[in-house]
């Protein structure tokens, strides 16, 4: 169910970057005039109000429950997605974004806060990387659905494709998803394996303002604030990056998009994978996150690289194999980020953290948004984007490793 959910997320998402070439026609050649700094600013915008939404979405998720929370914000983000199918100005795709980002903004909070409930401690960062795993499946189905929806409906059809898969996605989980704790068919047994690290005592929630003073909260916060946006880049910007640089139509970018992201799912599954592997080796669990997590640092490094290609198609296919690789290791980098919060602080309080960590990866892809468009309208050049991507996983895990050495556990005094 969470991954279905992320898989929705992520086609909402995924149908403006495919569409921008289209958008950037003329209204009488039936776009809306976007521009590229019009177009970073819509972005800027969207990850504006996703940020803003975290605070409150992680409050909400923590204060009203699982259940009830994920349904009231698959449904606000669902009608603002399809409400994007009404825009004819940019002005009007701005407000739709930016309503469409407040509702998206629950998302993380509502399904790492479901994985803290459902899954021990080691089991975590796997469960987050299937769920994950969905952004990558997003992107995918909307780069096989939307170029069809467009050519047979035209474009506002386009942003109608994922109602359908919201509503059915709503219903079953008010009919299946229970707590542990309220689950009529749970055993005993696995309601034990569930809670054998950090047995807890059902609690209020936390209120957020306390965690901010807390060294574990920035420990998350800050990396997500700088990797958070590179995922914002390659979502919003690899379609745009391989049509100018390689010439690709509508049609053409199906190939490399859905190759990068394939790879991404498997970096995604992989990533939250290896922690396990670690901890057979003797690492305990928390050392096996922190080395999970570098290797993925350094895997990302390379993609740096492709500011040296040429646009032919060895460059074309080397770029592919560059960006699979980077995306990859970014997915399984944030599986393991991702299950820090719920390593660190009791599950009364993961929605929030998780709040807290996504706004400040909000916050950052406002940056790198804006950042982007001006850089792209100006020098019509990537280089600096990627020279970006390569070098702040490894800044990250050292702000990590420096705030909460050994991913020291946060007990919470209401």
């Amino acid at each position: 169910m969470l991954f279905a959910a992320t898989t929705i997320n992520y086609m909402d998402r995924q149908v403006l970057a495919l569409l921008k070439p289209t958008l950037m026609h003329s209204q009488a050649q039936g776009g809306i005039g976007l521009t590229e700094a019009s177009y970073g600013t819509v972005i800027a915008f969207f990850t504006l109000f996703y940020a803003l939404g975290q605070l409150g979405a992680g409050y909400f998720i923590d204060k009203v429950g699982t259940r009830l929370g994920y349904m009231v914000i698959m449904a606000l983000w669902s009608l603002s997605a399809m409400g994007h199918a009404l825009v004819h100005s940019v002005l009007q795709l701005g407000i739709a974004r930016s309503c469409l980002g407040i509702g998206e903004s629950g998302n993380f909070p509502a399904a790492n806060k479901t994985v803290a409930e459902w899954f021990p401690q080691k089991e975590r960062s796997l469960a987050f990387g299937i769920f994950n795993c969905g952004a990558n499946v997003g992107v995918i189905l909307a780069t096989l659905l939307v170029p069809v929806a467009t050519y047979l409906f035209g474009w506002h059809a386009a942003f109608l494709i994922t109602g359908f898969f919201s509503a059915s996605w709503i219903l079953l989980w008010f009919l299946k998803y229970r707590k542990p704790s309220e689950h009529p068919t749970l055993a005993a047994v696995e309601f034990a394996h569930i809670n054998q690290d950090h047995p807890e005592k059902p609690g209020p929630s936390t209120p957020w303002i306390k965690l901010f003073g807390i060294r574990q909260t920035w420990a998350y916060a800050i990396p997500k604030f700088l990797t958070d946006p590179i995922w914002w880049f390659y979502l919003y910007w690899l379609p745009g990056y391989f049509s100018d640089k390689f010439h690709l139509s509508l049609v053409g970018l199906g190939l490399p998009i859905l190759v990068v992201y394939n790879a991404s799912a498997i970096g995604s599954i992989y990533g939250g994978y290896l922690p396990a592997s670690f901890i057979r080796m003797g690492l305990s669990t928390e050392r096996a996150r922190l080395a999970a997590m570098l290797l993925c640092a350094v895997l990302v490094v390379p993609v740096f690289l492709i500011n040296y290609l040429h646009a032919d198609n060895f460059g074309k296919w080397a770029a592919i194999g560059l960006l699979s690789l980077a995306a990859a290791a970014h997915q399984g980098w944030s599986a393991n980020l991702f299950t820090t919060a719920s390593d660190m602080f009791p599950r009364s309080a993961v929605g929030s953290v998780t709040g807290i960590g996504t706004m400040t990866g909000a916050v950052g892809g406002f940056l790198i948004a804006k950042l982007a468009g001006h850089i792209l309208q100006i020098s019509n050049s990537y280089s600096i984007l990627f020279v970006i991507a390569a070098s702040v996983y490894l800044i990250s895990l050292l702000i990590n490793v420096l705030l909460a050495p050994g991913l020291k556990r946060v007990e919470l005094v209401l």
